[in-house]
């Protein structure tokens, strides 16, 4: 029997690499995760994912609306077969985010999939962030600080996304709530495996480099790596954050290397972007723990391994699911957007106070807009 307060939400998530979209459940009263439940894949189709490529960098006055249905049938056909469920958690699929420029740009109605799947859905959670003066991102931090405390944590530990963009979340969990001040600290750390799987799919037609083996039998050139921190990004203080193509350049540095040479570089850039975001944090933490595409790559966790100063464990290892944390996370904050609980603060994107943004749209009925 399911606990008083407590809803079954169904999070999705569609990420920057834009290999497909994840479902999952959760158990959530907005505080904390009672429990999970099932998960789903469905990946996009050569043409879906090529045609998403195309839409990255459109705006909301730009030409997108293929892309937009795109993400709309993929999610309903990837949310319908869990039945009904509480509430939806709908992240859209980011093409384009400059929170200190044109704002931040999900695509992807929520509306449409609440009439589709005929119950509350929740999406748009980080314009109003932005809005307000925020990054818009990370916005996993909030859930990332129940999922300490649904592990037991009791001293400070790290969790690391490897997706597109890197992004880490100190999490103290000796705060009883995440927007106290010293609970959270997060922010993007850099390029993760946008760069590695762009290149991959332009010189091999690959869409990733399975388990970092091409990146192991490469050299890395130290230089580029070392040119690259120099910039202001990773000297500024977090929050902060990313577009997935804010280092697109980078590819343009390793086109004199081998495949395996260009391979090798970026990944252990991706590495090497970490350990320096981890000199921000207030401590040393005990654990790095990793989610993720990258926790899926050798080379990637074995370079960590010998770049940090924690012990580092795929989020599996501690009783999560890396494939699903992302998708359960958007769950875990639709339900604190119902119930009127912030999703972000100053500590974790910058906005000068707590808020939760986001928008529920409930089937055939109008839309209401949070945090505004």
């Amino acid at each position: 029997m399911k606990q008083s307060g407590v809803l079954q939400a169904l999070g999705t998530m569609s990420g920057t690499s834009l290999d497909g979209v994840d479902a999952a459940i959760v158990l959530s009263d907005g505080e904390r995760i009672h429990g999970f439940g099932p998960s789903a894949y469905r990946p996009y189709t050569d043409w879906q994912r090529d045609t998403l490529r195309a839409a990255l960098g459109q705006w909301q006055d730009g030409d997108f609306e293929e892309a937009a249905e795109i993400v709309e049938t993929v999610h309903a056909q990837v949310m319908a077969p869990f039945g009904p469920v509480d509430l939806g958690g709908f992240h859209g699929q980011t093409l384009a985010h400059d929170p200190s420029g044109r704002g931040t740009h999900q695509c992807g109605d929520g509306a449409v999939l609440a009439e589709l799947l005929g119950y509350p859905v929740v999406w748009d959670f980080r314009s109003a962030d932005v809005r307000l003066g925020g990054e818009g991102a990370p916005l996993a931090p909030f859930f990332h600080f129940a999922c300490a405390k649904y592990i037991g944590a009791e001293e400070p530990i790290t969790f690391l996304n490897l997706g597109g963009v890197g992004n880490i979340t100190y999490v103290d969990p000796r705060f009883d709530r995440p927007e106290e001040e010293g609970a959270l600290l997060a922010f993007d750390t850099g390029p993760a495996n946008a760069p590695v799987n762009d290149v991959m799919f332009a010189r091999l037609g690959q869409a990733y480099d399975a388990d970092g083996a091409l990146a192991a039998t490469g050299v890395v050139d130290e230089a580029l790596i070392a040119d690259v921190l120099e910039r202001a990004f990773f000297h500024r203080i977090p929050p902060k954050s990313l577009d997935r193509d804010d280092f697109a350049d980078v590819i343009g540095r390793v086109d004199g290397l081998s495949d395996a040479d260009a391979v090798a570089t970026l990944s252990m850039l991706s590495v090497r972007c970490v350990a320096a975001g981890l000199e921000h944090c207030p401590a040393v933490p005990s654990k790095l723990l990793v989610t993720g595409g990258g926790r899926k790559n050798a080379f990637i966790m074995n370079g960590l391994r010998g770049a940090v100063n924690a012990e580092v464990l795929p989020v599996e290892d501690v009783g999560l699911d890396g494939d699903m944390l992302e998708a359960q996370a958007f769950g875990h904050l639709a339900v604190r957007v119902l119930k009127g609980l912030p999703t972000s603060c100053r500590s974790t994107t910058g906005v000068p106070a707590a808020v939760g943004g986001g928008i529920v749209s409930r089937p055939a009925a109008g839309a209401v807009a949070i945090g505004e």
